[in-house]
């Protein structure tokens, strides 16, 4: 490692055969990262030289890339490596030429010619060969000729490598590197039946490319799992960002398995991910499973509402047993007619299979809560007794069960109760509570509070 911290690790593989130009393979992270492997054939004169690799991402991090001559019995070395991504634009030129002769074309015809002093708010300052300085709109200029692409400039972000090399010719070689402005999430969409008794549940990779490249027919590869990064400083973003929703092709969706202690999404075809697009592409084949709703009463959280769930097991027996990359949830019913109806949206973290899952869908409708301290009696210096009375009015026409969770901090046991309870935790007090259609239940517990 030289003292830029340059990570280039250049080696000899014996491998039979030359790994085709084209051979390019993106691995793509859930953290802003990607990973890209490619085969380039590239060509180095004998003894030292100097090669530009062209067509990098604008966020490539250049710091990690890693260079592998393919073909044995030839050796070369990467003595400096140099990142340059000072891109041609009219204000880079203008900014270059300072001082410098420049032509300048009216929409008139007439050619104004001089050294460039100034160029700032849409107008150009020159001075002629006399001494005269003028200073002309650039909405009255059609053209501006510079003699030459000033040294530094470049079309598009390159590598240049000093190098030293046993051969002269062309050579099979690969290159891989990390790159920011690239991210991918999980999309799911899950369907209830009309009983709500089924969910029927489809994913998308929602992939996300503005790293500042294309790469066309690609080797496609996501990682779900949450890699350990060392912080970095933001990078660079560039103009002209514009995202591109894309539709899924009728197309096999990804192979899954582990790797190492995270999951691998493989596509089996060649995939292009255009630079400033989203690309959307099935995760695996809809599947469905049964599903409970549950309401839930928190008053520590909502004085008054009462939460909708839909929960179910990630298992092969209830229908699913897969793994599920963390992603957005959306949930829809459809109505009488066929139409479907947005139920609520929810967020789940990366989810292994046979683990239970709960989804938030919204606040119920025709459910309302209350809870009041009735009284409070300090029955020592360290203990006091407080009585609570939870009111739950259910307004459907049919019968419900209501979980209250009430959080109690410190040393507390309950002494009274109307209604059968359970220590969910050290903080939690849970109840479950049928609440008749049209009716009202109403739940009266004592707890008593010993400080230390």
């Amino acid at each position: 490692m030289n003292k830029n911290g340059l990570i280039l690790a250049i080696s000899i593989l014996a491998l039979a055969g030359a790994v085709l130009a084209d051979d390019l393979a993106v691995t793509v992270y859930n953290s802003n990262l990607g990973v890209v492997s490619e085969a380039r054939q590239l060509e180095f004169t004998k003894g030292t030289g100097r090669l530009a690799f062209r067509d990098v991402p604008s966020q490539i991090d250049a710091a990690s890339v890693r260079f592998d001559v393919i073909e044995p019995g030839h050796k070369v070395d990467v003595l400096e490596q140099n990142y340059a991504f000072d891109l041609v634009s009219p204000d880079q030129l203008f900014s270059k030429y300072v001082d410098q002769r420049v032509e300048l074309v009216g929409k008139d015809g007439a050619i104004y010619a001089g050294t460039l002093l100034a160029y700032s708010g849409g107008a150009v300052t020159l001075m002629d060969e006399s001494g005269k300085v003028k200073i002309m709109s650039m909405e009255n200029i059609v053209q501006t000729n510079f003699p030459s692409l000033p040294e530094g400039l470049i079309t598009r972000p390159t590598l240049f490598w000093n190098y030293q090399s046993d051969f002269g010719g062309k050579l099979n070689c690969r290159v891989s590197y990390q790159t920011a402005g690239m991210n991918w999430d999980a999309e799911y969409v899950g369907v209830l039946n009309q009983k709500e008794t089924n969910l029927g549940l489809s994913g998308w990779a929602s992939i996300n490319n503005t790293s500042g490249k294309t790469f066309k027919d690609a080797k496609l590869k996501l990682i779900a799992g949450d890699i350990n990064r060392v912080a970095q400083p933001l990078p660079k973003r560039y103009a002209g960002e514009e995202m591109v929703a894309m539709a899924a092709a009728p197309a096999p969706g990804f192979e899954e398995k582990a790797f190492f202690e995270y999951h691998m999404y493989t596509l089996p075809r060649p995939s292009t991910l255009a630079n400033n697009e989203i690309k959307q592409i099935s995760l695996f084949e809809p599947a469905s499973t049964t599903v409970k709703k549950v309401y839930y009463y928190r008053p520590d959280r909502n004085a008054t509402d009462v939460q909708v769930t839909v929960e179910f097991v990630n298992s092969a027996q209830a229908g699913l047993g897969m793994p599920l990359p963390a992603g957005r949830v959306r949930l829809f019913k459809a109505d009488d007619d066929g139409s479907m109806v947005l139920l609520g949206e929810d967020q789940i973290k990366h989810t292994p299979k046979d683990e239970e899952m709960s989804l938030t869908v919204g606040t119920a409708f025709d459910i309302k809560a209350e809870e009041k301290l009735v009284n409070q009696t300090q029955v020592s210096k360290k203990v006091e007794d407080r009585e609570y009375q939870i009111e739950l009015r259910n307004r459907k026409t049919e019968p419900v069960t209501i979980k209250v969770e009430k959080q109690l901090w410190g040393f507390w046991e309950i002494t009274q109760s109307t209604h059968e309870y359970k220590k969910k935790d050290a903080n939690t007090l849970t109840f479950e509570v049928p609440v008749k259609a049209a009716d009202t239940s109403v739940v009266k517990y004592t707890v008593r509070l010993t400080s230390r």
